[in-house]
């Protein structure tokens, strides 16, 4: 059972914010818009949306899933020792931690396990392997409640996730990004298109504010870092951080956003990084909990 599992996760980020003598609960980055004169052009609300947006990605992939045979279903993914029905596992329980969070269930944890998340999800996977079509309408079902729930949750209180509380919102985006990219280790492998989308906004927002949490995980406080990147229609930009920042990174968003995801190394992302904390930020960018 997923709760029995995550309950027993270490909060590495909320014990040193503790020790630190900081507050309790740490609040996953929330948007607050710069005010109107001091945005940039293009100043963008992930909020906007988002649930709606999430829908949409889920769509993309039960309609890509629906089509794939027993051979494509067993074939591996771009996620190491996980087939593409282990990938699809692995959503629905994630899924379904949505739904018991919006219940009231707590899966946070207190001090003592140094077992990682991602071990965790790997002994998740394995203990309930069963066959593709169960798997797939496990997702199906697990997804509708997440969203259902997401939209239906009070839009000021956080509920309960693996490393820290998320508001619906923003716990709506790091669902977004999850599928997103596991969407990219299901159709890299078997040859299918996935092309990039507008609702990566979403995803390079949630890198952009997610910079704190990253720099912090290297003992480093928070830097002031911008973002210009070019949507993938390849004229709008999406701009994040203080218009004047020293640091910058820029280049196009679905490179960003595979970086931040790990599925693409910095160094060949063609991202451009500059002032003193840019090529930093650009190594350290992430979209996941450590």
């Amino acid at each position: 059972m997923l709760l029995s599992v995550t309950d027993n996760l270490s909060v590495r980020y909320l014990q040193s914010r503790r020790k630190a003598g900081a507050a309790e609960s740490y609040e996953c980055p929330t948007f607050r818009p710069l005010p109107r004169s001091k945005a940039w052009p293009g100043w963008h609300s992930p909020r906007m949306a988002i649930f709606d947006d999430l829908e949409a990605e889920q769509d993309r992939l039960e309609e890509i899933l629906g089509g794939l045979d027993g051979a494509q279903w067993a074939a591996p993914s771009a996620a190491p020792g996980w087939t593409v029905a282990d990938v699809v596992l692995h959503l629905a329980q994630s899924e379904e931690a949505v739904i018991a969070s919006a219940a009231g269930a707590s899966l946070r944890a207190g001090p003592g396990s140094g077992t990682t998340v991602d071990q965790i999800m790997d002994d998740l996977v394995k203990a309930e392997r069963e066959k593709p079509s169960l798997i797939f309408r496990r997702w199906r079902e697990a997804r509708r409640g997440a969203v259902s729930a997401l939209r239906a949750a009070d839009p000021g209180q956080p509920m309960s996730w693996v490393e820290a509380p998320l508001k619906p919102a923003t716990m709506a985006t790091t669902r977004l990004a999850e599928h997103w990219a596991h969407g990219l280790d299901i159709t890299g492998p078997l040859g299918i298109p996935f092309p990039d989308t507008d609702r990566l906004r979403h995803i390079a927002w949630l890198a952009h504010r997610s910079l704190p949490y990253a720099f912090a995980l290297v003992g480093v406080g928070a830097q002031d870092v911008a973002c210009d990147l070019t949507a993938p229609d390849g004229t709008a930009h999406w701009r994040y951080g203080p218009e004047d920042a020293d640091s910058v990174i820029s280049g196009p968003a679905g490179a960003f956003c595979r970086v931040a995801a790990q599925r693409l190394r910095p160094e060949e992302s063609g991202l451009q990084a500059s002032g003193p904390h840019g090529a930093a930020a650009l190594r350290l960018l992430r979209t996941y909990a450590a």
